[in-house]
């Protein structure tokens, strides 16, 4: 709900309420996409990086772990879920609890690993498990490699909605993204989220209150990996495919920047990152490699000019929380 800031806006009534009012605004303008003319792939795609930039925000915005690794979770929950639909034959709706629950699972065994270290170190070792997992997912022979999982059936989710129908897809996807967003969005306004807070300021103070940090952190970390799991699961009825290219360790580059852009511990500085994001290579893709200068530079840009992030300069300026 903060950003970290020397000048953060405290948790009040008013706050949650600014929140809410942002929240119901965004419904409303999701609702009325298919009405606008926008390319709804883009929008569902954006979505789904953007719950994926929300997750990870959880996990660095308000407790302070910077990850590099999370497009595990992301491949992950899109490997499974293509897998489950396409070889197993599982409805959607199964299809996306199997894919989500083997994110959950990996960010337990993960988890447990990183939280040992703090800081770059905790860091290095989440980039270090990220490229495990995409030599694992190369060689395995369930995701067929560098050809990754194509052609996944796209079905009908509860035996009545009709995914391949875009506008029905379309709203499904904001309906998984509304979910997972509201998840952190009462996470971050609980006390779990209060003690995450007190862990990113002073984790040796929030230790000596007798708050036991490891399993907070654990659960942030789970809970982050969970979300991210489910974002990949989302994506792969939208593209009806999998590949290595959401495990590689660009995607988490990728996922980092979203949420810096946007506003790193805002609640919707990733969404806006990520539809920014997602709409350079969507519409400057005719530009070839260069697509990758011009993301840097909106980086640059954004880092030189609004240190707190798109969002975080909009929330500071008007003293709201955003």
């Amino acid at each position: 709900m903060t950003a970290m800031t020397d000048d953060t806006i405290p948790v009040t009534p008013r706050a949650i309420r600014d929140e809410m009012i942002a929240f119901a605004i965004l419904t409303v303008l999701l609702l009325l996409v298919p009405l606008t003319g926008l390319y709804p792939f883009f929008v569902m795609q954006a979505l789904c990086f953007a719950l994926l930039a929300c997750a990870f925000n959880l996990l660095i915005g308000y407790g302070g772990l910077l990850s590099f690794g999370h497009a595990m979770f992301l491949g992950t929950g899109g490997y499974v879920t293509a897998h489950a639909v396409k070889v197993w034959g599982f409805p959607p709706e199964l299809g996306l609890l199997v894919g989500t629950a083997g994110a959950a699972a990996l960010g337990a065994i993960t988890g447990l690993v990183a939280i040992r270290r703090q800081g770059i170190y905790f860091a290095m070792i989440t980039l270090a498990l990220s490229q495990l997992m995409y030599f694992i997912y190369l060689q395995a022979p369930f995701t067929h490699g560098e050809d990754g999982i194509q052609g996944i059936p796209q079905g009908y989710l509860l035996g009545i909605l009709d995914l391949s129908k875009p506008t029905v897809l379309y709203y499904v996807i904001v309906a998984g993204f509304l979910l997972g967003f509201l998840i952190i969005f009462r996470a971050i306004n609980s006390p779990f989220g209060e003690v995450l807070k007190s862990i990113r300021e002073n984790e040796q103070r929030a230790i000596s209150l007798g708050y036991k940090t490891d399993q907070y952190k654990l659960l942030a970390f789970i809970l982050s990996g969970t979300l991210a799991g489910l974002a990949g699961a989302l994506k792969v009825f939208v593209v009806q495919n999998a590949s290595l290219s959401d495990v590689e360790v660009g995607m988490s580059g990728e996922i980092v920047l979203m949420t810096l852009v946007g506003g790193l511990g805002t609640v919707y500085g990733p969404v806006i990152g990520a539809v920014i994001i997602v709409a350079t290579q969507q519409y400057l893709a005719g530009f070839g490699s260069w697509v990758t200068v011009i993301q840097g530079s909106i980086f640059v840009a954004c880092v030189l000019t609004f240190r707190r992030g798109i969002v975080g300069e909009i929330a500071h300026f008007f003293r709201r929380s955003l």
